[in-house]
C-alpha cells in the first residue's frame, strides 16, 4: 500500500482528490493538510510514501514544504499538482527534489499512475511543462529577492517585511531595488507581478 499525505488549501479540491486517490486498491491518503506548515507537522507524524502538494498556499508553499522536506532528510517523496503550469515553478520544484509534477487538470488515473511511478524510484513530469521548462527564461532572482518581493506583492510595506524577516529596512530596500532591476520592472508591484506571472515566487 503506497501512503500518501495531501496537501491541498481549497477544501473541495483537497476532499476531491483524497475520494478518487481512495477508490484505488493500492493507494491510502493517510492525511490531509490544509497548508505546508501543517504538512510538515503532519509528515514527521505519518511518515508518508507520498507527499501529494498544491504550490499555492497560505503559510508556507508547496516548494518551500518540498525544500523542507528535502533540508530534513524526509523520506517521503514529493510530487507537485497544480494549475499553474509555468516553467518556473517546475524548475524550482526539481532542484527541490521534486520527484513528480503534473496539472490539476490531468485525468484521475493518470495521477494515479504518477504516483505509482514516483514511489518506484521514477519522475512524473507532465510532457508539456517538461518542453516549456527548457525553453522558458531563467529565474534571475535569488532567494532573498524573492522572499521580499514576494511579501511586497502581498502589500507588506518595506518596515514591515524587515520585522518580519529580521532585516533593516535599508537591506529590505536593496533587496527590491535589485528585483525591480533583474525584471526590468517599473515598481514592486510591477517586479512582484512578472516574477509571479514567471513562475518564479
Amino acid at each position: 500500500m503506497i501512503r500518501i499525505l495531501l496537501a491541498e488549501d481549497q477544501g473541495l479540491v483537497r476532499g476531491a482528490l483524497a475520494a478518487l486517490l481512495g477508490l484505488e486498491p493500492d493507494l491510502a491518503v493517510v492525511a490531509t493538510a490544509a497548508d505546508g506548515v501543517e504538512a510538515l507537522a503532519l509528515c514527521e507524524q505519518h511518515a508518508p510514501d507520498i507527499v501529494l502538494t498544491d504550490i499555492e498556499m497560505p503559510r508556507m508553499t508547496g516548494l518551500e514544504l518540498a525544500a523542507q522536506l528535502a533540508a530534513r532528510g524526509a523520506p517521503g517523496k514529493v510530487m507537485i499538482v497544480t494549475t499553474f503550469g509555468r516553467s518556473g515553478y517546475l524548475r524550482r520544484a526539481l532542484a527541490a527534489g521534486v520527484r513528480g509534477f503534473l496539472l490539476k487538470d490531468a485525468p484521475a488515473d493518470a495521477l494515479a499512475a504518477a504516483i505509482r511511478t514516483v514511489h518506484g524510484g521514477g519522475r512524473a513530469i507532465a510532457p508539456e511543462l517538461a518542453l516549456e521548462s527548457w525553453s522558458g527564461a531563467q529565474d534571475p532572482l535569488t532567494e532573498r529577492e524573492r522572499q521580499v518581493l514576494r511579501l511586497a506583492g502581498e502589500g507588506a510595506s518595506s518596515a514591515d517585511i524587515a520585522r518580519q524577516i529580521h532585516l533593516s529596512e535599508g537591506t529590505v530596500r536593496n533587496y527590491l531595488s535589485e528585483a525591480i532591476s533583474k525584471l526590468n520592472a517599473g515598481n514592486r508591484v510591477e517586479a512582484y507581478r512578472l516574477a509571479r506571472d514567471a513562475g518564479w515566487l
